[in-house]
């Protein structure tokens, strides 16, 4: 089966991103078409352990080739930063239970990703030109605060700032963010004016995923 997969361009043309629309995470952007594409399957095995971790690994491993199911436009930011910031035609209205199950499960499976990397990596990263050269801590504390006290706001979540920055409060966040995306899911609260439900959860999991890479990537322990 060929990986449904959707390629974003910038407005002005400056970037492009690709991501595979069944595999939240599984996301990456660069400076043409072509090259976002490329970029994709290069982290195919790099984005395999998800689809281990969530009990897919088969069904992962019968994909195929990437199939362009949708080409279009993004936002100023997709420009900017070679990242998909709004939804697809693909990701309108409510999901299915099979489907939110399907997607919650990545979604925890990239989020205990990007923990293990945390674990593991050193605390000094390899000095570059991403993130101003942001040590470990700093880049956790970037990625859990970003989905805890913004992503989450989405959904009509409050997180105190910090909060999710210890051990039971990231667990505690994580749940509360999934019981949110369940009943928004099922009609309830306030909805979202550009952003749709899959989409919150695509770019949640992108985001710890994106990040885990960077830290593998800048990683000293050898």
């Amino acid at each position: 089966m060929p990986v449904r997969t959707v390629l974003e361009r910038g407005p002005k043309g400056k970037m492009a991103v690709a991501f595979a629309i069944d595999w939240p995470g599984w996301s990456r952007g660069a400076r043409t078409p072509d090259l976002s594409l490329a970029t994709l399957e290069s982290y195919r095995q790099r984005y395999r352990p998800i689809a281990v971790a969530a009990g897919m690994a088969d069904e992962f491993d019968a994909t195929g080739r990437l199939d362009v199911i949708e080409d279009r436009v993004g936002t100023g930011s997709t420009d900017f930063w070679g990242i998909s910031f709004s939804p697809s035609s693909s990701e309108q209205g409510p999901m299915g239970d099979t489907e939110i199950d399907r997607k919650i499960n990545l979604l925890r499976a990239c989020w205990a990703f990007f923990d293990g990397v945390a674990g593991r990596v050193s605390a000094e990263m390899r000095k570059g030109p991403r993130g101003g050269g942001r040590d470990r801590d700093r880049i956790i504390r970037h990625t859990i605060r970003t989905e805890s006290e913004e992503f989450a706001k989405r959904l009509g979540l409050r997180i105190p700032e910090g909060d999710a920055l210890s051990a039971d409060g990231l667990v505690a966040h994580r749940e509360a963010y999934v019981a949110a995306m369940r009943a928004y899911n099922r009609g309830e609260g306030k909805r979202m004016v550009s952003w749709t439900l899959p989409f919150l959860i695509r770019h949640s999991a992108y985001h710890v995923m994106d990040h885990a890479w960077e830290m593998e990537d800048k990683d000293l322990s050898g």
